[in-house]
């Protein structure tokens, strides 16, 4: 893997004479204030303008004006005709348009399918200012506004759906989004690299059409290029085959033990390069679950930017066409993104409007972007990569810095030093030839890999650092904690334990039992328990009263009912009452989602002989697993009562501590109700049947005895 030129690199584009802008224009007005004639890029966003590295449209555009170029944005515009889009004029470059932070689709509804009440990226949490499926809506646009100008399109809408995918909203595989988008080009991952590099050969007078050779981007195209060496997926991971095959997800002992190549897929070095894998096609994909969770499992084969290969897939009568994933950042180069001209705070145009957004994370730093993980349920990986990227710890101090000088209300408080997982910094593959020939999906899962340095001294180190500036009074860390690697370091959990925690610290088994757990690739919950001794120790070694606060998912494939009564027992036990609870939801992309498409699991070799996954799909399982989570919920009792009745588990109903819910029911004003004989329902009946069955009493003896 050869490491690319700087990006900062490049000689500057004339337009940088105009200098740095105070925040970058929304308005011909602000255009004119700089002595702008017209924009060379302008992205359009689905999210409010906050001129923060922690929003994609910032962070880019900020990039963008390094390299010289004149940057507009488009913020939330009204989609309903093509008005709003010619705010700015044309762009002498291109619109680059994303749909925000977050998708479209998850931003707007919940795992239940509802519509949200609010939106945390939009002025005083507004919902409805942006459209469902904002890339291809606003692409639309633009395109209508000013025709011939090129679309390019990412962040994280663009990302999750370049190939063929399930869609839990519509229930459904849709097309990649190139083709519904017709853009021109798509970046996906981490979009530094490829924008710099495209706005460049742009400004020298090449095509959009001529540019196909950047990694992390992806177009539609016409046939395979001669030079190029076409392998069919189905030879490289044949569904369906009886010859059993080392799983490439398998923990092995030594990662070089676990790098092979079959005899068709041995290609030189040179070969390598110009070799691309074929997709089923859409159509194929569609029609076929089996061929569905086989791409899925092909597709996260080909990530690591080491050794992934140029995927295709057929989409009608063209491809789609993705170049490998980015290279990932180096730390110079990381410093220099987080440290551009950011004025941290939401556009002047917003005036005293609230933004949720921000409002949660400007006292905040990102330290790190990535996550070797792979939990199968979250989308960072397949978004940002696993391989972690890192700040400098002077980079991270400077910010902080910052923050304490310059955005308004900060009061001596850092919310989070953290990023996608708040202790994976630094962390890497101890041998960058094993790492770039990795094919494993978790550097953690089953189990923490032995070529991963695990060590958390640069972090411990940071830490400290950071809290002795002057004017900081505490540094909390809120990003989600990898607690199977922090249990490696005793000396990082007593030193976030007795200096970094606010009496409450948020972590995420997401289950106890093994077939979930096993589906999300997620530890065991004895590395839970592990880590939870070590909390509560130096937590009482600190003279500190602090707790837990565990998270947990409902009905994710793989999950039982069983399981999440087995879950709630657990829950019991241990005197957890969740206040809110998560119920799977499948975004797209993911190893899960495929999981919940298909009922297979891409992690095992696909085929007719493995076995199904178990998948909750109906509204009513959906909300009894939510109601396991909510045990203790008196509007729950009655579902989990049948539930329990159903499943043979009537013992734990009662009133006892053994019990897992009631046997009475409260009523408006709080008093008990217990059931009557007539109206009892299923779970008040069953134990009086399981007796009678028991004593061979018949139903009229059962009766008169009960009238005695």
């Amino acid at each position: 893997m050869t490491q690319p030129a700087n990006i900062f690199s490049y000689r500057p584009y004339w337009a940088a004479r105009f200098g740095v802008s105070p925040v970058l224009p929304m308005s011909r007005e602000e255009m004119d204030d700089l002595g702008w004639d017209s924009c060379d890029v302008i992205l359009v966003t689905g999210d409010a303008y906050v001129d923060h590295p922690s929003f994609g449209m910032a962070l880019i555009g900020r990039l963008l004006e390094a390299q010289g170029f004149r940057v507009g944005i488009i913020a939330q515009p009204d989609w309903s005709h093509a008005d709003a889009f010619r705010e700015l004029g044309r762009p002498n470059l291109f619109f680059g348009i994303t749909a925000g932070n977050m998708d479209s689709m998850v931003n707007r509804y919940t795992s239940d399918r509802r519509i949200r009440s609010d939106d945390a990226y939009t002025p005083d949490g507004e919902a409805g200012k942006r459209p469902d499926r904002s890339v291809i809506v606003y692409a639309q646009r633009a395109r209508e506004a000013f025709k011939g100008v090129p679309v390019i399109i990412g962040g994280i809408e663009a990302s999750l759906r370049r190939i063929a995918h399930y869609d839990y909203w519509s229930d459904k595989v849709r097309r990649s989004i190139l083709p519904d988008s017709k853009a021109d080009l798509l970046i996906f991952g981490n979009a530094e690299r490829a924008i710099v590099e495209v706005a460049h050969r742009m400004a020298k007078g090449e095509k959009i059409d001529q540019i196909r050779d950047i990694r992390g981007t992806g177009y539609m195209s016409q046939g395979i290029p001669e030079a190029w060496f076409e392998i069919d997926s189905t030879k490289l991971d044949t569904p369906g085959a009886k010859a059993v095959h080392k799983d490439p997800y398998q923990h092995q002992p030594d990662c070089k033990q676990a790098i092979r190549f079959t005899p068709h897929n041995r290609p030189s070095r040179l070969d390598r390069a110009l070799s691309v894998v074929r997709l089923p096609s859409y159509d194929q994909v569609v029609e076929d679950e089996i061929i569905y969770a086989h791409a899925s499992r092909v597709f996260h084969l080909e990530t690591n930017p080491g050794n992934a290969r140029a995927l295709v897939q057929q989409h009608g009568k063209r491809d789609v066409w993705l170049n490998p994933p980015p290279i990932p950042l180096t730390t110079e180069e990381l410093d220099r993104v987080y440290e551009l001209p950011y004025s941290r705070t939401p556009h002047p145009s917003y005036g005293e409007a609230r933004n949720p957004a921000w409002e949660m994370i400007r006292h905040s730093v990102n330290i790190m972007r990535g996550c070797f993980g792979g939990c199968t349920f979250c989308s960072i990986t397949e978004h940002e990569g696993r391989i972690i990227q890192s700040r400098s710890e002077d980079s991270i101090i400077r910010e902080v810095e910052t923050i304490r000088d310059q955005v308004p209300g900060f009061t001596g408080n850092i919310s989070d030093l953290g990023g996608p997982t708040a202790n994976m910094y630094r962390l890497a593959c101890k041998d960058k030839t094993i790492e770039s020939a990795c094919r494993r999906l978790s550097c953690v899962f089953p189990g923490i890999c032995p070529n991963l340095n695990t060590d958390h001294k640069p972090l411990i180190n940071l830490y400290r650092r950071s809290r002795k500036l002057p004017g900081i009074k505490r540094i909390f860390i809120a990003s989600g904690l990898r607690y199977d690697l922090a249990i490696r370091s005793p000396e990082y959990i007593r030193e976030l334990v007795t200096h970094h925690v606010g009496g409450y610290l948020k972590i995420a088994p997401e289950h106890t039992e093994a077939s979930p757990l096993d589906k999300m690739m997620k530890p065991g919950i004895e590395s839970y328990e592990q880590f939870k001794r070590l909390f509560d120790k130096y937590s009482a070694e600190a003279g500190k009263e602090q707790y837990l606060i565990p998270y947990f998912i409902a009905a994710h494939p793989g999950t039982s009912d069983k399981d999440m009564l087995n879950l709630a027992l657990w829950l019991k036990r241990n005197n957890f009452r969740p206040d809110q609870v998560q119920a799977f939801l499948p975004t797209p992309l993911a190893i899960a989602s495929a999981m919940y498409h298909t009922g297979r699991n891409p992690l095992r070799k696909i085929g007719p002989g493995q076995a199904n996954v178990s998948v909750v799909r109906g509204l009513k399982q959906r909300r009894l697993h939510k109601a396991f989570l909510r045990y203790h919920d008196p509007k729950n009792w009655p579902m989990l009562r049948d539930a329990l009745a159903r499943m043979g588990r009537s013992d734990l109903i009662g009133n006892g501590k053994k019990h897992l819910v009631p046997s009475w029911q409260p009523t408006a004003d709080g008093r008990q109700k217990q059931p009557s004989p007539k109206g009892r329902n299923q779970a008040a009946r069953a134990p009086i049947k399981q007796r009678r069955q028991k004593r061979g009493s018949s139903p009229k003896r059962a009766r008169n005895s009960r009238s005695k």
